[in-house]
């Protein structure tokens, strides 16, 4: 047989752009090339999408051609677009084909991990990894995250819902809380809010990558993670991590040179909890991943409360797999380095259940 030809999604026109770019990198530097073929298309923070040679700090400007992914699933690929001599116009109908196996969405954010991606990648008829329309839409959107999971019976945060230009009452908060976009990756406008005087200008910063807010409980608890790998019935989880923070709550994405560390956080894994609180943390992660619908990978955020429960925090449905990131931490302490758990994605989207 010959090599699979994966297509790796990366960059996108969410906050999360700079994010995905370097998760592409580790990506290219630990994909099997004896194995895949791989077909880099970058996606810039305009929305332009282009074929390149990988995810480098020039993919934008070096050798690329622009593309589009083809809606037609009897394609099943790409059609890279001819251009003029000085690249300046696409010519009229000229286009070619290039066909794939599979599609890694190496994508995160909005219209990354909140079911737009998704939706295109279905109609192209190529399989893709990771979690489908509907799991996307519901673990982007918090709220509606809590609502099925508490609905399994796994305790949430107590939460509301403000629109971003809602006139909202402080008085009936006890405070701290958060408050978040209810649909955004990573810690990007989330503020710690420690009093009612604070509220406003917190609610003002989320709106700025969300019009639905989250108003959330503080939880008084540690932080602690579990990576999943594969599709239900199979799932592999990784070491579960925990986070000691020194001051403040986690935001590493918001870091400047976050390759180097963060100036209030240490990610340990595996996590320095007990044997019986581990199990706990893996065991509720899975039933979190089942219950909203994951298939391929996915990493859940808990709480780790002082009298041994668990609270869920938020599921993240493609995961960062950069150099600092915790998903490829997790799984490569257990075991499997990150060009493992790509053979295990591929493996397990070429093998799952239709879409």
């Amino acid at each position: 047989m010959g090599k699979l030809k994966v297509g790796i999604l990366f960059g996108g026109v969410s906050e999360e752009h700079g994010v995905s770019v370097k998760s592409a990198r580790q990506v290219a530097q630990h994909l099997d090339t004896e194995k895949y073929e791989p077909y880099y298309i970058g996606i810039s923070q305009s929305g332009a999408w282009k074929l390149c040679d990988g995810p480098d700090t020039d993919w934008e400007h070096g050798n690329s051609s622009p593309v589009v992914l083809s809606p037609d699933s009897s394609v099943r690929g790409l059609l890279v677009l001819e251009a003029d001599r000085l690249g300046s116009r696409i010519r009229q109908g000229q286009y070619r084909t290039v066909n794939l196996d599979v599609i890694l969405p190496v994508l995160h954010g909005k219209r990354g991990e909140d079911g737009a991606i998704q939706g295109l990648l279905e109609l192209s008829g190529i399989p893709y990894a990771g979690c489908d329309i509907q799991s996307s839409v519901l673990c982007m959107d918090k709220t509606l995250t809590y609502l099925v999971v508490r609905r399994a019976g796994i305790p949430t945060p107590d939460f509301w819902i403000v629109g971003a230009k809602e006139t909202v009452d402080p008085d009936q908060f006890s405070y701290p809380v958060f408050v978040k976009p209810a649909r955004s990756g990573s810690s990007f406008g989330v503020s710690k809010v420690n009093s009612k005087d604070e509220l406003a200008g917190a609610i003002e910063t989320a709106a700025q990558y969300d019009g639905k807010i989250l108003i959330e409980e503080a939880v008084v608890a540690s932080e602690v993670g579990c990576a999943i790998l594969g599709n239900d019935p199979e799932l592999t989880v990784g070491e579960v991590d925990h986070i000691a923070l020194s001051h403040g709550f986690f935001k590493i994405h918001q870091e400047s040179a976050p390759e180097s560390g963060s100036e209030n956080s240490t990610p340990i894994v595996p996590a320095d909890i007990p044997a019986e609180a581990r199990s706990l943390v893996q065991e509720t992660a899975k039933a979190i991943y089942r219950a909203l619908g994951c298939t391929g990978l996915a990493r859940v955020d808990l709480f780790l409360k002082e009298d041994g429960s668990v609270v869920l925090n938020e599921v993240n449905t493609f995961p960062g797999l950069t150099s600092y990131s915790r998903y490829p931490r997790m799984m490569t302490a257990a075991g499997l380095p990150l060009g493992q758990v790509i053979d295990r994605l591929v493996s397990a989207t070429l093998s799952g259940s239709p879409r």
